[in-house]
Protein backbone atom coordinates (compact mmCIF):
# COMPACT_ATOMS: atom_id res chain seq x y z
CA UNK A 1 0.00 0.00 0.00
CA UNK A 2 1.32 3.45 -0.96
CA UNK A 3 0.37 6.32 1.34
CA UNK A 4 1.00 9.86 0.08
CA UNK A 5 0.71 12.82 2.46
CA UNK A 6 0.70 16.38 1.12
CA UNK A 7 1.93 18.71 3.86
CA UNK A 8 4.63 18.08 6.45
CA UNK A 9 3.28 20.19 9.31
CA UNK A 10 1.91 18.68 12.54
CA UNK A 11 -1.01 16.94 10.80
CA UNK A 12 1.17 15.40 8.10
CA UNK A 13 3.85 14.23 10.51
CA UNK A 14 1.41 12.69 13.00
CA UNK A 15 -0.42 10.92 10.19
CA UNK A 16 2.81 9.50 8.75
CA UNK A 17 3.92 8.19 12.15
CA UNK A 18 0.49 6.70 12.85
CA UNK A 19 0.43 4.93 9.49
CA UNK A 20 3.89 3.49 10.11
CA UNK A 21 2.82 2.19 13.54
CA UNK A 22 -0.25 0.47 12.13
CA UNK A 23 1.12 -0.58 8.72
CA UNK A 24 4.80 -1.49 9.21
CA UNK A 25 5.34 -2.64 5.61
CA UNK A 26 3.51 0.10 3.70
CA UNK A 27 5.23 2.88 1.71
CA UNK A 28 4.87 6.41 3.07
CA UNK A 29 5.77 9.60 1.18
CA UNK A 30 5.60 13.00 2.91
CA UNK A 31 5.70 16.07 0.64
CA UNK A 32 6.47 19.54 2.07
CA UNK A 33 6.83 22.83 0.24
CA UNK A 34 9.35 24.61 2.50
CA UNK A 35 13.10 23.87 2.52
CA UNK A 36 13.00 23.29 6.27
CA UNK A 37 12.71 20.25 8.52
CA UNK A 38 9.06 19.74 9.56
CA UNK A 39 8.27 22.44 12.13
CA UNK A 40 5.39 23.91 14.11
CA UNK A 41 4.07 27.32 13.09
CA UNK A 42 2.69 27.72 16.61
CA UNK A 43 6.28 27.71 17.88
CA UNK A 44 7.34 30.71 15.77
CA UNK A 45 6.22 33.32 18.35
CA UNK A 46 8.48 31.62 20.91
CA UNK A 47 11.32 31.86 18.40
CA UNK A 48 10.62 35.60 18.06
CA UNK A 49 10.62 35.98 21.84
CA UNK A 50 14.01 34.29 22.03
CA UNK A 51 12.68 31.48 24.23
CA UNK A 52 13.81 28.83 21.72
CA UNK A 53 16.22 28.46 18.81
CA UNK A 54 15.13 27.36 15.35
CA UNK A 55 15.68 23.72 16.26
CA UNK A 56 13.13 24.19 19.03
CA UNK A 57 10.43 24.69 16.38
CA UNK A 58 11.19 21.33 14.76
CA UNK A 59 8.47 18.74 15.24
CA UNK A 60 11.02 15.99 15.69
CA UNK A 61 14.46 16.84 17.06
CA UNK A 62 16.34 13.74 15.84
CA UNK A 63 17.52 14.40 12.24
CA UNK A 64 17.34 10.65 11.53
CA UNK A 65 13.79 10.29 12.85
CA UNK A 66 11.97 9.98 9.51
CA UNK A 67 14.69 7.90 7.91
CA UNK A 68 14.52 5.39 10.75
CA UNK A 69 10.75 5.14 10.33
CA UNK A 70 11.17 4.70 6.55
CA UNK A 71 9.09 7.81 5.87
CA UNK A 72 10.34 9.29 2.61
CA UNK A 73 10.43 13.09 2.41
CA UNK A 74 10.27 15.18 -0.74
CA UNK A 75 10.30 18.94 -1.35
CA UNK A 76 7.71 20.20 -3.80
CA UNK A 77 4.52 22.17 -4.32
CA UNK A 78 1.58 20.09 -5.52
CA UNK A 79 0.02 21.35 -8.73
CA UNK A 80 -2.63 18.74 -9.47
CA UNK A 81 -4.35 15.66 -8.07
CA UNK A 82 -5.75 13.04 -10.46
CA UNK A 83 -8.02 10.80 -8.34
CA UNK A 84 -8.91 8.50 -11.24
CA UNK A 85 -5.28 7.70 -12.04
CA UNK A 86 -4.23 7.91 -8.35
CA UNK A 87 -1.47 10.38 -9.17
CA UNK A 88 -0.19 13.64 -7.70
CA UNK A 89 1.83 16.12 -9.83
CA UNK A 90 4.13 18.81 -8.47
CA UNK A 91 5.18 22.09 -10.07
CA UNK A 92 8.64 20.75 -10.96
CA UNK A 93 7.07 18.05 -13.13
CA UNK A 94 7.40 15.13 -10.69
CA UNK A 95 4.55 12.62 -10.54
CA UNK A 96 3.80 10.34 -7.57
CA UNK A 97 1.44 7.36 -7.31
CA UNK A 98 -0.78 6.66 -4.31
CA UNK A 99 -3.28 4.15 -3.00
CA UNK A 100 -4.34 6.33 -0.06
CA UNK A 101 -3.94 10.13 -0.01
CA UNK A 102 -4.02 12.60 2.88
CA UNK A 103 -4.25 16.32 2.13
CA UNK A 104 -2.77 18.27 5.04
CA UNK A 105 -1.78 21.46 3.24
CA UNK A 106 -2.78 23.81 6.06
CA UNK A 107 -3.57 27.46 5.42
CA UNK A 108 -1.88 30.63 4.18
CA UNK A 109 -2.08 34.23 5.42
CA UNK A 110 -4.62 36.57 3.89
CA UNK A 111 -2.86 39.86 3.17
CA UNK A 112 -5.13 42.94 3.07
CA UNK A 113 -5.66 44.47 -0.37
CA UNK A 114 -4.10 47.87 0.31
CA UNK A 115 -1.54 49.88 -1.68
CA UNK A 116 2.01 49.21 -0.51
CA UNK A 117 1.32 45.87 1.17
CA UNK A 118 4.12 44.28 -0.88
CA UNK A 119 6.72 46.85 0.20
CA UNK A 120 10.01 45.67 1.76
CA UNK A 121 9.60 45.55 5.52
CA UNK A 122 6.00 44.26 5.40
CA UNK A 123 5.67 40.64 6.50
CA UNK A 124 3.22 38.09 7.78
CA UNK A 125 4.34 35.82 10.61
CA UNK A 126 3.56 32.42 9.16
CA UNK A 127 6.73 30.76 7.87
CA UNK A 128 10.26 30.28 9.12
CA UNK A 129 11.38 32.75 6.45
CA UNK A 130 8.94 35.34 7.85
CA UNK A 131 10.25 34.79 11.37
CA UNK A 132 13.86 35.27 10.29
CA UNK A 133 13.07 38.57 8.58
CA UNK A 134 11.05 39.83 11.56
CA UNK A 135 13.90 38.96 13.94
CA UNK A 136 16.27 41.04 11.79
CA UNK A 137 13.98 44.08 11.78
CA UNK A 138 12.32 43.95 15.22
CA UNK A 139 15.30 45.19 17.20
CA UNK A 140 14.84 46.92 20.58
CA UNK A 141 13.43 50.39 20.02
CA UNK A 142 12.28 49.69 16.46
CA UNK A 143 8.89 51.08 15.48
CA UNK A 144 6.58 48.21 14.61
CA UNK A 145 2.97 48.27 13.39
CA UNK A 146 0.91 45.10 13.74
CA UNK A 147 -2.19 44.90 11.53
CA UNK A 148 -4.81 42.67 13.11
CA UNK A 149 -5.72 41.96 16.74
CA UNK A 150 -7.45 38.61 16.40
CA UNK A 151 -6.37 35.41 18.14
CA UNK A 152 -3.23 34.95 16.03
CA UNK A 153 -2.56 38.69 16.07
CA UNK A 154 -2.55 38.77 19.87
CA UNK A 155 -0.05 35.90 20.00
CA UNK A 156 2.21 37.73 17.53
CA UNK A 157 1.73 40.95 19.51
CA UNK A 158 3.07 39.30 22.66
CA UNK A 159 6.11 38.00 20.78
CA UNK A 160 6.86 41.44 19.34
CA UNK A 161 6.40 43.14 22.72
CA UNK A 162 8.97 40.74 24.20
CA UNK A 163 11.52 42.16 21.74
CA UNK A 164 11.23 45.63 23.35
CA UNK A 165 9.96 47.32 20.21
CA UNK A 166 7.71 50.38 20.10
CA UNK A 167 4.53 48.63 19.09
CA UNK A 168 1.27 49.92 17.62
CA UNK A 169 -1.65 47.60 16.84
CA UNK A 170 -4.36 48.39 14.28
CA UNK A 171 -7.65 46.47 14.33
CA UNK A 172 -10.42 47.43 11.90
CA UNK A 173 -13.16 46.04 14.15
CA UNK A 174 -14.36 47.94 17.22
CA UNK A 175 -12.51 45.70 19.71
CA UNK A 176 -9.65 43.28 20.12
CA UNK A 177 -10.15 39.55 19.45
CA UNK A 178 -13.53 40.25 17.80
CA UNK A 179 -14.15 36.64 16.75
CA UNK A 180 -13.77 35.46 20.34
CA UNK A 181 -14.84 38.34 22.59
CA UNK A 182 -17.81 40.66 22.87
CA UNK A 183 -17.60 44.42 23.27
CA UNK A 184 -17.00 44.52 27.02
CA UNK A 185 -14.34 41.81 27.04
CA UNK A 186 -12.58 43.14 23.94
CA UNK A 187 -12.47 46.62 25.45
CA UNK A 188 -10.87 45.30 28.64
CA UNK A 189 -8.17 43.42 26.71
CA UNK A 190 -7.40 46.66 24.87
CA UNK A 191 -7.06 48.54 28.18
CA UNK A 192 -4.72 45.86 29.47
CA UNK A 193 -2.49 46.09 26.39
CA UNK A 194 -2.37 49.88 26.63
CA UNK A 195 -1.40 49.56 30.29
CA UNK A 196 1.52 47.43 29.09
CA UNK A 197 2.73 50.24 26.82
CA UNK A 198 1.21 49.11 23.50
CA UNK A 199 -0.71 51.64 21.42
CA UNK A 200 -3.93 50.05 20.20
CA UNK A 201 -6.06 51.59 17.44
CA UNK A 202 -9.46 49.93 17.05
CA UNK A 203 -12.26 50.86 14.68
CA UNK A 204 -9.80 51.99 12.03
CA UNK A 205 -7.90 50.32 9.21
CA UNK A 206 -4.67 50.75 7.29
CA UNK A 207 -5.60 52.37 3.97
CA UNK A 208 -2.10 52.46 2.47
CA UNK A 209 1.54 51.84 3.26
CA UNK A 210 3.99 54.40 1.93
CA UNK A 211 7.70 53.88 1.45
CA UNK A 212 9.58 56.98 2.62
CA UNK A 213 12.53 58.12 0.51
CA UNK A 214 14.97 61.03 0.69
CA UNK A 215 15.27 63.57 -2.11
CA UNK A 216 18.06 61.52 -3.67
CA UNK A 217 15.73 58.51 -3.86
CA UNK A 218 17.35 56.47 -1.09
CA UNK A 219 15.33 54.99 1.75
CA UNK A 220 14.90 57.23 4.78
CA UNK A 221 15.78 56.12 8.31
CA UNK A 222 12.17 55.16 9.03
CA UNK A 223 11.23 53.52 5.74
CA UNK A 224 7.47 52.90 6.14
CA UNK A 225 4.37 54.92 6.97
CA UNK A 226 1.00 53.26 7.60
CA UNK A 227 -1.84 55.65 6.75
CA UNK A 228 -4.99 54.93 8.76
CA UNK A 229 -8.59 55.57 7.76
CA UNK A 230 -9.01 57.93 10.74
CA UNK A 231 -6.29 60.21 9.35
CA UNK A 232 -3.43 59.16 11.60
CA UNK A 233 -0.05 58.11 10.26
CA UNK A 234 2.16 55.51 11.95
CA UNK A 235 5.87 55.50 11.11
CA UNK A 236 7.41 52.04 11.17
CA UNK A 237 10.60 50.11 10.59
CA UNK A 238 8.53 46.94 10.30
CA UNK A 239 4.88 46.17 9.57
CA UNK A 240 3.52 42.72 10.45
CA UNK A 241 0.17 41.50 9.07
CA UNK A 242 -1.97 39.11 11.07
CA UNK A 243 -5.26 39.55 9.24
CA UNK A 244 -6.44 35.96 9.01
CA UNK A 245 -5.69 32.84 6.99
CA UNK A 246 -7.40 30.79 4.31
CA UNK A 247 -7.16 27.03 3.63
CA UNK A 248 -4.71 25.93 0.93
CA UNK A 249 -7.19 24.30 -1.45
CA UNK A 250 -6.69 26.25 -4.69
CA UNK A 251 -4.77 23.42 -6.36
CA UNK A 252 -7.79 21.10 -6.05
CA UNK A 253 -9.69 22.66 -8.96
CA UNK A 254 -10.84 19.99 -11.39
CA UNK A 255 -10.01 17.14 -9.01
CA UNK A 256 -13.61 16.43 -8.03
CA UNK A 257 -12.78 16.87 -4.34
CA UNK A 258 -15.58 18.92 -2.80
CA UNK A 259 -14.71 22.11 -0.94
CA UNK A 260 -16.61 24.88 0.79
CA UNK A 261 -14.17 27.12 2.64
CA UNK A 262 -12.00 24.07 3.24
CA UNK A 263 -12.04 20.46 2.07
CA UNK A 264 -15.31 18.87 3.17
CA UNK A 265 -14.76 15.64 5.11
CA UNK A 266 -16.95 13.18 6.98
CA UNK A 267 -16.42 11.94 10.53
CA UNK A 268 -13.69 9.55 9.32
CA UNK A 269 -11.87 12.55 7.76
CA UNK A 270 -12.52 11.13 4.27
CA UNK A 271 -13.46 13.44 1.43
CA UNK A 272 -16.26 12.72 -1.03
CA UNK A 273 -13.75 10.54 -2.93
CA UNK A 274 -12.89 7.11 -1.57
CA UNK A 275 -9.35 6.77 -0.25
CA UNK A 276 -8.68 10.53 -0.15
CA UNK A 277 -8.63 12.20 3.28
CA UNK A 278 -7.94 15.67 4.69
CA UNK A 279 -6.87 16.95 8.09
CA UNK A 280 -5.81 20.15 9.82
CA UNK A 281 -6.33 23.76 8.76
CA UNK A 282 -7.43 22.81 5.23
CA UNK A 283 -10.19 20.43 6.41
CA UNK A 284 -13.80 21.46 7.05
CA UNK A 285 -15.72 18.98 9.16
CA UNK A 286 -19.10 18.79 10.85
CA UNK A 287 -19.22 19.77 14.51
CA UNK A 288 -22.03 18.17 16.51
CA UNK A 289 -22.03 20.86 19.19
CA UNK A 290 -22.54 23.78 16.81
CA UNK A 291 -24.55 21.86 14.20
CA UNK A 292 -22.48 23.13 11.24
CA UNK A 293 -19.30 22.47 9.33
CA UNK A 294 -16.29 24.43 10.46
CA UNK A 295 -12.52 24.78 10.30
CA UNK A 296 -10.60 24.90 13.55
CA UNK A 297 -7.12 26.33 13.10
CA UNK A 298 -5.57 24.97 16.28
CA UNK A 299 -2.78 22.42 16.42
CA UNK A 300 -4.48 19.97 18.84
CA UNK A 301 -7.39 19.71 16.43
CA UNK A 302 -5.03 19.07 13.51
CA UNK A 303 -3.36 16.30 15.52
CA UNK A 304 -6.69 14.62 16.38
CA UNK A 305 -7.87 14.75 12.78
CA UNK A 306 -4.58 13.43 11.41
CA UNK A 307 -4.58 10.51 13.83
CA UNK A 308 -8.16 9.65 12.86
CA UNK A 309 -7.44 9.87 9.12
CA UNK A 310 -4.30 7.74 9.42
CA UNK A 311 -6.13 4.97 11.25
CA UNK A 312 -8.76 4.85 8.53
CA UNK A 313 -6.09 4.89 5.83
CA UNK A 314 -4.70 1.69 7.34
CA UNK A 315 -8.07 -0.09 7.37
CA UNK A 316 -9.22 0.66 10.90
CA UNK A 317 -12.36 2.51 11.97
CA UNK A 318 -12.03 5.87 13.71
CA UNK A 319 -14.28 8.93 13.84
CA UNK A 320 -14.16 12.60 14.85
CA UNK A 321 -17.51 14.03 15.90
CA UNK A 322 -16.43 17.40 17.27
CA UNK A 323 -14.14 20.27 16.34
CA UNK A 324 -11.96 21.85 18.99
CA UNK A 325 -12.46 25.59 19.02
CA UNK A 326 -10.12 28.27 20.31
CA UNK A 327 -11.34 29.14 23.77
CA UNK A 328 -8.48 30.39 25.97
CA UNK A 329 -5.99 33.18 25.25
CA UNK A 330 -3.12 34.54 27.35
CA UNK A 331 -2.44 38.14 26.35
CA UNK A 332 0.62 39.57 28.10
CA UNK A 333 -0.37 37.71 31.25
CA UNK A 334 -4.11 38.41 31.09
CA UNK A 335 -6.02 35.15 30.58
CA UNK A 336 -9.33 35.35 28.73
CA UNK A 337 -11.75 32.57 27.78
CA UNK A 338 -14.62 32.24 25.35
CA UNK A 339 -16.98 29.27 25.35
CA UNK A 340 -19.99 28.17 23.34
CA UNK A 341 -22.46 30.68 21.91
CA UNK A 342 -20.78 33.67 23.52
CA UNK A 343 -22.76 36.05 21.29
CA UNK A 344 -25.97 34.77 22.89
CA UNK A 345 -29.13 33.38 21.31
CA UNK A 346 -32.34 35.00 20.15
CA UNK A 347 -34.68 35.47 23.10
CA UNK A 348 -32.02 34.47 25.60
CA UNK A 349 -31.04 36.22 28.82
CA UNK A 350 -27.62 37.42 29.85
CA UNK A 351 -25.71 38.92 32.75
CA UNK A 352 -22.46 40.88 32.75
CA UNK A 353 -19.99 41.67 35.52
CA UNK A 354 -17.02 44.00 34.97
CA UNK A 355 -14.25 45.01 37.38
CA UNK A 356 -12.09 47.33 35.28
CA UNK A 357 -9.65 48.16 38.06
CA UNK A 358 -8.70 44.51 38.61
CA UNK A 359 -9.22 43.39 34.99
CA UNK A 360 -11.91 40.85 35.81
CA UNK A 361 -14.87 40.35 33.53
CA UNK A 362 -17.65 37.80 33.15
CA UNK A 363 -20.61 37.57 30.80
CA UNK A 364 -23.01 34.63 30.81
CA UNK A 365 -25.51 33.82 28.03
CA UNK A 366 -28.58 31.68 28.75
CA UNK A 367 -31.17 29.88 26.67
CA UNK A 368 -34.03 29.24 29.10
CA UNK A 369 -32.27 27.66 32.11
CA UNK A 370 -29.20 26.40 30.21
CA UNK A 371 -25.90 28.28 30.05
CA UNK A 372 -24.99 28.35 26.35
CA UNK A 373 -22.04 30.75 26.16
CA UNK A 374 -19.67 32.97 28.08
CA UNK A 375 -16.79 35.43 27.97
CA UNK A 376 -14.45 35.57 30.96
CA UNK A 377 -11.30 37.55 31.76
CA UNK A 378 -9.03 37.09 34.75
CA UNK A 379 -11.30 34.41 36.23
CA UNK A 380 -9.31 31.27 35.49
CA UNK A 381 -10.85 29.50 38.49
CA UNK A 382 -14.16 29.34 36.60
CA UNK A 383 -12.85 28.06 33.25
CA UNK A 384 -13.44 24.33 33.73
CA UNK A 385 -16.89 24.91 35.27
CA UNK A 386 -17.94 27.18 32.41
CA UNK A 387 -16.72 24.68 29.84
CA UNK A 388 -18.60 21.77 31.44
CA UNK A 389 -21.85 23.65 32.04
CA UNK A 390 -21.96 24.75 28.42
CA UNK A 391 -20.70 21.54 26.80
CA UNK A 392 -23.09 19.28 28.71
CA UNK A 393 -26.06 21.69 28.52
CA UNK A 394 -26.79 21.26 32.20
CA UNK A 395 -30.26 22.43 33.26
CA UNK A 396 -29.79 24.99 36.02
CA UNK A 397 -33.37 25.38 37.20
CA UNK A 398 -33.60 28.00 39.96
CA UNK A 399 -29.80 28.45 39.82
CA UNK A 400 -30.17 30.38 36.58
CA UNK A 401 -31.94 33.19 38.43
CA UNK A 402 -29.27 33.11 41.13
CA UNK A 403 -26.56 33.46 38.49
CA UNK A 404 -28.41 36.37 36.92
CA UNK A 405 -28.14 38.07 40.30
CA UNK A 406 -24.57 36.96 41.02
CA UNK A 407 -22.71 35.37 38.08
CA UNK A 408 -19.73 34.41 40.25
CA UNK A 409 -21.76 31.60 41.88
CA UNK A 410 -20.78 29.28 39.04
CA UNK A 411 -19.06 26.62 41.12
CA UNK A 412 -21.99 26.43 43.53
CA UNK A 413 -24.41 26.14 40.60
CA UNK A 414 -22.34 23.40 39.01
CA UNK A 415 -22.12 21.43 42.26
CA UNK A 416 -25.86 21.67 42.78
CA UNK A 417 -26.92 20.85 39.22
CA UNK A 418 -24.28 18.56 37.68
CA UNK A 419 -25.56 15.58 39.65
CA UNK A 420 -28.82 15.79 37.71
CA UNK A 421 -27.14 15.01 34.37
Amino acid sequence: MKHLIIGNGPAGVIAAETIRKNAPEDDILLIGNEPEPPYSRMALPYLLMGDIKEQGTHLRKDPEHFKELRIEQRLGRVRRIDPQMHKVSTEDGSVFDFDRLLIATGASPVMPLIPGIDAPGVHSCWTMHDARRIIQLARPGARVVLIGAGFIGCIVMEALAARSVRLSVVEKRDRMVPNMMGEGAGRMIKQWCEKKGIRVHTGTRVEAIDTVRRQDGSLAGTPLVARLSDGRQLHADLIVCATGVKPNVGFLGGSGIKCSQGILVDASMQTNLHGIYAAGDCAESFDNDSGRTMISGVQPNAADQAYCAALNMTGQRAFQHGVRQIDVLDTLGLVSASFGQWRGVSGGEWVEMSDDRNFRYLRLEFNKDVLVGSNAIGLTEHASVLRDLIRHRIELGEWKDRLLQNPTLLREAYTACAGHM
